[in-house]
Formats: C-alpha cells, sequence, structure tokens
C-alpha cells in the first residue's frame, strides 16, 4: 500500500468507538496495560482475527507516494520473488525425489534421493514456517501476548518490556494504514475513557502515560476522550511522583495531556428534569406495587382469594404519596425543582432515598407530607455539613438543661446563631464543608422556601438516612473540645 495525495483528501472516514471504564481494570497491578489491551483486543474483533494475522506475517506499513502518484498499491517484487522461489525450489525438489523413486535404473542413486528431500524439505519447511506464523497469531492475540509480558516477573523490572509492548502497538498502527489504503477511508479509532477517578493515584498516572505513549506517534489515528472530575484527577497525580519538574501542579500537568479542554457547564433547569425522570423511570418497584395492589382488591371483589385487611390500602397509600413527592420535584413551577443537583448520581441517590423517607415516616407516626419529606432529602443531600451542624446545635440545646429550648424557631435562625462557631472550626472541617452546595442557596431554601423549623428537624432525624450522622457525632467533639478550651 502507498498513501498517496488522494488518499488524504478522501472526505470518507469511519470512526471505531472503544469504551474503556477504568473502574473495570482497577483491580490489576497495571492499569495502562488494561487501556492497550481493550485496545488491542476491540481491533482485533472489529476487522477479524485472520486478517490481522495474516498481516503480522506479510503485511507492512504504507509508504508515502513519491511525488503526485495516484497508484495506492505497488507489485512487492521482492517478496514476490521469494515466494516463487520457495515453490520453484519445492516443485524441484518434489521432482527429484519423484524421479529417484519411481524411474527404473535411478532408483540406486541415494544422491538424488538425498538431495531432492533436503531440497524438498527446505522449501516447504519456509512455507510451513509461514502458514504456522499466521495460525499462532491466530490463536494468541495481542491482548494475550501483552497479559502474559506483565504477568511475567522476568519482564517487568527490565527495561525491554515496554519494547515490546511497544511494539505491539507499533504493529497495530501498521496494521491501521494498512487498512485504511484496503477500504479507501480514513479510519480514526476513539477512546472513551471513564471512571478514572475512581481509582488509586498510582494507576490514574499510569493510564495517563499510556495515554502519550500511544499519542507519542505524530500519525496514530487515536483520538481520547478523557471524562473525569478535574478536581478528583488533579489531588490523585500530585500525589504520584509524575509531577516531579511540574512544580507538583496537576492543573500543568493535564493542561499538556489534554489537548482540547471541554467543561460541562451546568445542567440548566430543563436538563435536571430529565435526568429526574430516567432516575424515576428505574423505579420499577413503585409501579409493580400499584399494579399489585389494584390487582389484589380485584380478588378481593371477586372472591377469588382473600385479601389480607388493610395491606392493599396502605400499599396504595404509600405509593401515592411517593408519586406525590416525585411530582413536586418534577413540577417546575414548585420552588423544590429549583433546588435539584445538576449531578446525575446525586439525583438517583434523592429518588432512591425518598420513598424510604416517606415509608419510615408512616410506619412511625402513621403521617407524612410527602413535599416537606422530599425537601427533606434534598436538603441532606445539597448541605450535609450546613444541616449537620444545625442539627447538633439542636441536640446540645436540648441536653443542656440551661441552654434555650428552642420550640417552634426555624432551622434557619439556630444556624445563623451558631455559624460563627462554625466559622472557626472550618481548618478540621474543610473536607466536610467541601460536600456542601452553593451556601446562599442554603439560606434561600431554610428562610424563604421550606422554613423547617426546630420540631420539624427531630422529627425528620430520625428518618433521615442519606446524612453521614458520623459527621454530627464529629462536630459534637470538636464543639465540646472547643467549649473546653
Amino acid at each position: 500500500p502507498v498513501v498517496t495525495e488522494g488518499h488524504l483528501r478522501r472526505k470518507s472516514m469511519e470512526f471505531i468507538f472503544i469504551r474503556f471504564s477504568a473502574w473495570e481494570y482497577a483491580g490489576c497491578d497495571k492499569l495502562w496495560a488494561g487501556l492497550v489491551t481493550t485496545l488491542c483486543d476491540n481491533i482485533r474483533r472489529h476487522f477479524g482475527a485472520l486478517l490481522l494475522s495474516v498481516f503480522h506475517v506479510v503485511g507492512s506499513r504504507p509508504r508515502v507516494a513519491s511525488g503526485f502518484s495516484q497508484r495506492e498499491w505497488k507489485l512487492k517484487k521482492g517478496a514476490c520473488l521469494k515466494l516463487a522461489g520457495l515453490f520453484l525450489l519445492l516443485g524441484v525438489g518434489v521432482a527429484i525425489l519423484l524421479v529417484a523413486l519411481l524411474v527404473p535404473g535411478v532408483k540406486e542413486h541415494h544422491a538424488l534421493k538425498v538431495a531432492g528431500s533436503a531440497i524438498a524439505s527446505l522449501s516447504g519447511s519456509s512455507l510451513a514456517l509461514g502458514a504456522l506464523s499466521v495460525l499462532k497469531n491466530l490463536l494468541v492475540s495481542e491482548k494475550k501476548k501483552i497479559e502474559r509480558l506483565t504477568d511475567s516477573d522476568r519482564f517487568a523490572g527490565q527495561l525491554g518490556f515496554m519494547s515490546k509492548v511497544r511494539g505491539e502497538v507499533e504493529t497495530l498502527l501498521d496494521f491501521l494504514a494498512f487498512m485504511e489504503i484496503f477500504e479507501r477511508r480514513r479510519l480514526r479509532v476513539v477512546l472513551e475513557i471513564t471512571r478514572l477517578d475512581t481509582c488509586y493515584p498510582e494507576k490514574v498516572a499510569g493510564v495517563l502515560n499510556a495515554m502519550n505513549t500511544l499519542l507519542s506517534d505524530a500519525d496514530a489515528p487515536f483520538i481520547f476522550v478523557l471524562a473525569v472530575d478535574p478536581g478528583v484527577i488533579v489531588p490523585c497525580l500530585e500525589q504520584t511522583g509524575c509531577m516531579k519538574g511540574l512544580a507538583d501542579n496537576g492543573y500543568l500537568y493535564l493542561n499538556r495531556t489534554v489537548t482540547l479542554p471541554f467543561s460541562i457547564p451546568d445542567m440548566g433547569a430543563r436538563s435536571r428534569l430529565r435526568c429526574l425522570e430516567a432516575a424515576i423511570e428505574t423505579r420499577e418497584d413503585l409501579v409493580y406495587r400499584v399494579i399489585a395492589a389494584n390487582v389484589e382488591r380485584r380478588r378481593a371483589k371477586c372472591g377469588v382469594v382473600p385479601a389480607v385487611p388493610g395491606r392493599a390500602e396502605a400499599d396504595s397509600d404509600v405509593g401515592r404519596r411517593i408519586h406525590e413527592a416525585f411530582r413536586c420535584l418534577h413540577d417546575g413551577s414548585d420552588a423544590l425543582s429549583r433546588y435539584l443537583p445538576a449531578d446525575g448520581a446525586r439525583v438517583r441517590r434523592i429518588v432512591n432515598t425518598i420513598p424510604i423517607t416517606l415509608r419510615l415516616l408512616l410506619h412511625r407516626s402513621g403521617a407524612a407530607e410527602p413535599r416537606a419529606a422530599a425537601a427533606w432529602v434534598v436538603l441532606a443531600d445539597g448541605w450535609p455539613c450546613r444541616l449537620s451542624w444545625a442539627l447538633q446545635c439542636l441536640e446540645d440545646a436540648g441536653q443542656s438543661r440551661t441552654g434555650p429550648d428552642f420550640g417552634a424557631r426555624s432551622l434557619w435562625s439556630i444556624f445563623r446563631e451558631n455559624v460563627g462557631e462554625l466559622s472557626a472550626l472550618r481548618q478540621p472541617l474543610r473536607n466536610v464543608l467541601s460536600l456542601d452546595g452553593d451556601p446562599e442557596l442554603f439560606q434561600a431554601f431554610l428562610a424563604s422556601d421550606f422554613p423547617f423549623s426546630a420540631r420539624d428537624a427531630r422529627e425528620f432525624l430520625a428518618v433521615t438516612v442519606n446524612l453521614d450522622h458520623s459527621i454530627r457525632h464529629k462536630m459534637g467533639l470538636l464543639r465540646g473540645l472547643d467549649r473546653l478550651q
């Protein structure tokens, strides 16, 4: 194959999309090897194992055309002469051997038999070796080769280890360049890397180094889509040794690695509602309970199956309240929808928590206001540190006989009175404070839109499952030590 000017001007392009979830390979010692093996395995399955195996043995990287020639294929005269010579020698050897074995009067000449068998064996073995090489590459994929290298202690500590991995990658690059000429279109391999911010710091740096290694070739047809949270990745990079010489600045390292940065803006109201719909659709148990309750009630009326008294009505009431809470979240005119988070994982967490909170409220008191319960769940998810501080102040006041009895006072007024003490403890609580959302939204939430009272807070605290209570316990300890000083 020859790379011509016409090929470089081609507009036809095929994208091969490969997804790499770093979390799936987080348990292995060399996460970057998982990236390379995923690449090799997907390319092999896309084009077929036989074609790649044949290329390993007889293929070569396309050459650049000299001048403006439009010929995309040139005959490999050297390879053809070698192959023709081997077949010619094989034919000559077989002919000599047959003559020595079958022609009368020549059977006694052992020299002809030896010469014929030697010529046939040498030429035949050369052809057989080529066929065996194709069969070997067909059975042993590039993924298995790299996995075998990473498992070998003999190669892991030697300089030749990376060169062997690099050799496999270069063969893959040559094959992709060959297929571009063969299919008469440009090829681009798009690797989508996700879940990297859930891995250990050393493995994060290893994957980024593997990306830089694969992109070191200027003609490499790779496009990496790195979907990460820089706020998580940068501290991971700064903990590793790859920052030496970059002033321990993880952002500088990312700027030198990423060639097209794209920061996704916050979700708008419409996008948040679509994300909420997708999360609610996964709650099939709610729909099933409503259908099951209706079927059981209908069977009870027909006298087919005796219904358990009150169970169908209770399940129906729970489902009705849960759906009402979800309607409040989904209603764009409701103030609660403004406080939905932009993170899809947090939206799913809220959707999964609201049914549990409502069921616990109904079990404890027999009554539950769906909108208030949904608002409390959103509050605990969005501002766990500030809410825990307000609850701790409320708890301390109830335990102290000399302290004020807040009673019907609002939770916001309690927090505002004690916010100065929280500010004094911001250094030991900096990691917890980083979990909170916008402080101005917290004020608007509690001061105007949902003015929960201290009595409401005590009632909801007993059924709050999406708030880490260890945060409140740590605050109580720090507050006691501060007052002791």
